[in-house]
C-alpha cells in the first residue's frame, strides 16, 4: 500500500481524478478525450488509492477475465 500512495504522491496533482468505481471503458474514454497515460483514483471521500496507466487498463480489457463490470478498485486488487 505505501507503494500506491509513493506513486500518486509522485504523480501531478493536477492530473486527471477519477472515482474508483468507474468502469474500465470508461476510464479509457475518458484518457483519450484528456489524452492522457494514467488517471489517478480516488474513492468516495476523494482520498487518492492509487493510479492506473493505460497499459494497465489494455492489458485487463484483454484478458479472458475481462467483463464490461470491471471497475477500476477491481483493477486495483488484481494488481496487487
Amino acid at each position: 500500500m505505501a507503494a500506491v500512495a509513493a506513486v500518486v504522491e509522485d504523480m501531478d496533482a493536477s492530473g486527471p481524478r477519477v472515482r474508483d468505481d468507474m468502469t474500465v471503458e470508461v476510464a479509457l474514454s475518458v484518457m483519450a478525450s484528456a489524452r492522457v497515460e494514467f488517471l489517478v483514483l480516488c474513492d468516495g471521500d476523494d482520498q487518492c488509492t492509487g493510479s492506473v496507466t493505460r497499459a494497465e487498463l489494455v492489458a485487463h480489457r484483454d484478458s479472458s477475465t475481462y467483463t464490461d463490470r470491471i471497475r477500476l478498485q477491481d483493477v486495483l486488487a488484481l494488481s496487487r
